[in-house]
């Protein structure tokens, strides 16, 4: 009898794991760039020395940020899932060459290298410019809540502490008229019939004594709230805190991006526990630094004015584009005169008032509650008195109109000259769409709404993976397979190039089986359909 072919054949499935990952497949391209990179430089733990002390060597760190990488890009971050992928799924398998890490090692390479994932997040972005994938010039910042790990019940204000106080005096004092009420009624049974046996009242004595250890953790917390200047504490993340935008109240951090105009690509980033006021200047310069240029256009909405920081942009360069915000409208709502109904006239150093009258300054010049110095322009008492326009200029007690002025006010009065330019609106318009970008696709198409870690070195760590795994996203998008690894494999050249006599055989090292890997890789695609990437 002879057998069929399909019979004889010893497998249907492709012998080598190299099979199942086709030549374009974004998992080569993670391969290619963390072999490019020097993890010993970035500070990668165990990047150095491996195997040199007793028992088993530790994983090397390039496996781990590869298996970090594959997971952020294919929303797979908790490290007990990316245990068993690597056991399971084909691409890691091929990626880890088998290796199979357990979930505490991959959790503790997250956490104790956060400072290296910040670092090579950083490279990325330097990367990123020497390829020409950002501008440079204009940049949108934002901020977006992301939840932490850490429920709002654990977090307290003074309020919510001086509230759980009250409440637990309302409860101890009702389980003290219940132990009184026990105690009596004992003591009548012992009169009654002379024994000596019996407590009801334990129960109610060890609520008691509960009760009070947990007034007094709240009186301690409070006391630290009223000595400190950190408004909130929390019992699980010491970082998170309540924090609201609009309706949106949680519990977790604020996330600043800055992201360029040309690819909306994340360029610099930084997570606090605060709104964004006062976080303008601090981002731009950051974004400087990164981008390594001394002039450069920032977008910001309104939660981001603040006087101090747009003073300190123009200062190093920065122009900023953020609508002013002139005060409440409590004068407005009362009819009265705001102070934008004040002309300034530089010449003379006045004011003038709707009713054409000035307010000239006084010699002293004042600090406000902001620490602010600021000087006040008076109007007299006999110009003010004798006013047509008095009920719509001063207050019920007030005999004189006063208009205070910062400083450094020219910076704002250039900062309204130049929000109200056509050009100020076209890049407003643009802002949302810029900035927005990055945290929709994070938010929405990723899922990543809250962190996995706790303390702000953890988090910081763990956004730098969410946005490396982004950028990594749009420029394989942007640039295509093959042109990635090729602009890796030049910017791999041009690192080496530049290196000391000293450093250049630890990068061949890195460059030879990069340079082998991309021509390997460019064989396969001459004869294998090309396919889009979508994005992360």
């Amino acid at each position: 009898m002879v057998r069929s072919r399909a019979a004889r054949q010893e497998s249907l499935l492709p012998p080598r794991v190299e099979d199942y990952v086709e030549p374009d497949n974004p998992v080569r391209a993670i391969e290619g760039y963390v072999c490019a990179l020097d993890l010993a430089k970035l500070g990668f733990r165990h990047a150095k020395r491996r195997g040199s002390g007793a028992g088993q060597p530790p994983y090397d760190p390039a496996d781990l940020l590869k298996l970090y990488l594959y997971g952020y890009l294919n929303q797979i971050r908790s490290s007990r899932r990316l245990e068993r992928e690597s056991s399971r799924n084909l691409e890691l398998i091929w990626l880890l060459k088998n290796l199979r890490p357990g979930y505490r090692t991959i959790a503790n390479f997250r956490k104790e290298n956060w400072a290296a994932l910040k670092a090579a997040n950083r490279s990325f972005v330097l990367l990123l410019k020497e390829i020409g994938l950002i501008s440079g010039s204009v940049v949108a910042v934002d901020g977006a809540l992301f939840h932490g790990n850490a429920s709002k019940g654990s977090i307290f204000t003074q309020n919510k502490l001086t509230k759980q106080i009250a409440e637990l005096d309302k409860e101890i004092e009702a389980y003290g008229k219940a132990l009184e009420a026990n105690d009596a009624a004992e003591a009548k049974q012992r009169s009654s019939d002379g024994s000596d046996s019996g407590s009801g009242g334990g129960d109610v004595g060890e609520k008691m004594k509960l009760l009070m250890a947990r007034r007094e953790r709240a009186k301690a917390d409070l006391e630290e709230l009223k000595t400190s200047d950190k408004g909130q504490i929390s019992k699980t993340d010491p970082n998170a805190r309540l924090l609201s935008k609009g309706d949106q109240t949680i519990a977790g951090y604020n996330v600043q991006s800055v992201v360029d105009d040309k690819h909306m690509l994340i360029i610099a980033s930084e997570v606090v526990n605060r709104s964004d006021a006062g976080q303008l200047h601090k981002m731009a310069k950051a974004a400087k630094e990164a981008l390594g240029v001394k002039t450069l256009q920032i977008l910001a909405d309104a939660g981001y004015f603040n006087s101090e920081d747009v003073k300190a942009c123009e200062d190093d360069g920065v122009t900023a584009y953020v609508p002013v915000h002139e005060g409440n409208d409590k004068l407005k709502n009362q009819g009265r005169f705001t102070r934008k109904d004040f002309t300034y006239d530089a010449r003379s150093n006045t004011y003038c008032c709707p009713a054409k009258q000035l307010l000239r300054p006084t010699k002293t010049p004042v600090k406000n509650v902001s620490g602010r110095i600021e000087t006040r322009y008076l109007g007299s008492k006999a110009t003010c008195g004798a006013c047509s326009l008095q009920a719509s200029c001063l207050g019920p007690k007030a005999k004189y109109r006063t208009v205070f002025r910062w400083e450094h006010e020219i910076v704002l009065d250039r900062l309204r000259q130049r929000m109200a330019s056509e050009d100020a609106g076209k890049l407003m318009r643009r802002r949302s769409a810029i900035v927005e970008h990055p945290f929709g696709t994070l938010k929405c198409r990723a899922g990543y709404r809250h962190f996995l870690v706790r303390g702000f070195d953890k988090v910081g760590g763990e956004w730098s993976l969410m946005a490396l795994s982004y950028n990594f996203a749009r420029v394989i998008n942007i640039l295509g397979f093959n042109g990635f690894l090729a602009r890796i494999a030049e910017w791999a050249l041009a690192t080496l190039r530049a290196t000391s006599r000293e450093g250049r055989s630890a990068w061949t090292l890195i460059l030879l089986p990069l340079t082998r890997f991309r021509a390997k890789i460019s064989l396969s695609l001459e004869v294998a359909p090309r396919r889009a990437h979508p994005a992360l």
